[in-house]
């Protein structure tokens, strides 16, 4: 049986994706950041290393450092010194002697290889090597992590925690960054009501922006929230026109459906343009994408979990696009479904699920439970989605399915 909701004409979700993707032009404003502002930005040019990490020759054990051919006849050499981190040994060993060095301490002048302190007996200034040892052994060299020159992080990276601690060890405190997105939230429906009202009969608790605002601070954008708009044309065309004028994104959730009270896709074709509207894809049929005079245009749907999930596949990639951040390819992955899964062919489902391995290593995955597209908590038990294409029908437990991990703006 074919999906009640497959009506010819919907785009199919790739194709959605790809359309949207290619119409987005990036920002290319920059600005210049210090390191503690660039947790989560996005470079707006190559870095390249001023210097060799490390910046020279250093032990990688604690132990003893010398010249590898001092030990080939003989197995004892003369204790002359000692090379600690950050109180490098100041002479030349030569010939038939070693220094005792700490870890991460710089080789002295005349030394190729060290020796961890196990593997040596010490008596005064007598050192015996009870066993051989290769020429470099346990040693790191200079540039061994980064050369200088070397391009570290390229334009369009988004800066990780790590990716701060790697350009602190370089000694880059200053760089150049596109500027933040700044983006809009609306909300639509006379029967949302704000945190701290009371509820009247029929009425619900506005959650979407909540959780729609906290996903994009994980992408380290400028939220703009403009609350909840009731059902009327003139203040969705107005809210629209005044959010267009801020932001580089409006995100409007509910309205894009069929109802007699649904004025989202109306006032943007008033005001804007609609690239495509419904999309083959559950949770998110009613999924718009247009735009403003001023600015790009998504419209998710009013259920919570449609709106996350559109938001999570669709509005957030195209924003990444939009602030020129190059994302790392989705990983997809194959696992064992212990529950069976309702589905019927007609359109692209992202079921929810709990990833999780068996006794013997093997991937297995389990639905959250009901799927509908009001059951927030669907999303918040889950930590993948179970992809099922469009032509796919019932799967049965024990089959084989594509899972794909949630990104980071779930977190």
């Amino acid at each position: 049986m074919v999906d009640c909701c497959s009506a010819p004409g919907l785009m199919p979700f790739a194709q959605a994706l790809e359309t949207m993707l290619a119409a987005i032009s990036p920002i290319t404003e920059i600005e210049n950041i210090t390191l503690s502002e660039g947790l989560g930005r996005v470079l707006s040019s190559d870095i390249t290393s001023p210097i060799n990490v490390p910046p020279h020759n250093n032990s990688a054990m604690d132990g003893y450092a010398f010249a590898q051919d001092s030990l080939v006849a003989q197995r004892h050499l003369r204790l002359v010194g000692r090379s600690m981190a950050g109180q490098p040994y100041q002479g030349k060993c030569g010939q038939g002697e070693c220094i005792r060095i700490m870890t991460g301490a710089k080789m002295p002048e005349g030394c190729d290889t060290v020796e961890m302190q196990e593997n040596c007996q010490v008596e005064g200034e007598n050192v015996e090597f009870l066993a051989p040892r290769k020429k470099g052994d346990h040693v790191r060299y200079a540039g061994e992590d980064i050369n200088q020159g070397h391009v570290v992080f390229a334009k369009g990276r988004r800066l990780s925690a790590i990716d701060i601690g790697v350009l602190a060890s370089l000694g880059i405190n200053d760089f150049e960054v596109f500027r933040k997105l700044n983006v809009a939230l609306i909300a639509t429906g006379d029967e949302l009501k704000s945190l701290g009202e009371p509820l009247g009969e029929g009425d619900i608790y506005e959650s979407n922006s909540y959780a729609l605002a906290g996903m994009l601070k994980n992408l380290n954008v400028n939220v703009i929230d403009f609350g909840v708009i009731a059902d009327d044309e003139n203040a969705i065309k107005t809210a629209f026109i005044q959010a267009d004028e801020q932001a580089d994104a409006v995100i409007s959730s509910g309205g894009v459906s069929v109802g007699d009270a649904d004025y989202t896709k109306l006032v943007l074709e008033q005001i804007g343009e609609i690239a495509f509207w419904k999309i083959a894809m559950k949770p998110g049929k009613p999924f718009a994408f247009g735009k403003l005079p001023n600015s790009l245009f998504f419209g998710l749907p009013g259920n919570p979990v449609s709106a996350m999930v559109t938001a999570d596949l669709l509005a957030l990639p195209a924003l990444m696009k939009l602030q020129n951040y190059q994302p790392t390819p989705t990983i997809t992955l194959k696992a064992k479904t212990v529950t069976a899964l309702r589905k019927s062919p007609g359109r692209m489902d992202f079921q929810r699920g709990v990833l999780s391995y068996d006794n013997d290593g093997v991937l297995l995955v389990n639905s959250t439970g009901s799927q509908g597209s009001g059951i927030l908590t669907s999303i918040a038990s889950a930590n993948c989605y179970i992809v099922l294409p469009a032509e796919q029908g019932r799967v049965s437990a024990g089959e084989t399915v594509d899972v794909r991990l949630f990104e980071r703006f779930f977190s």
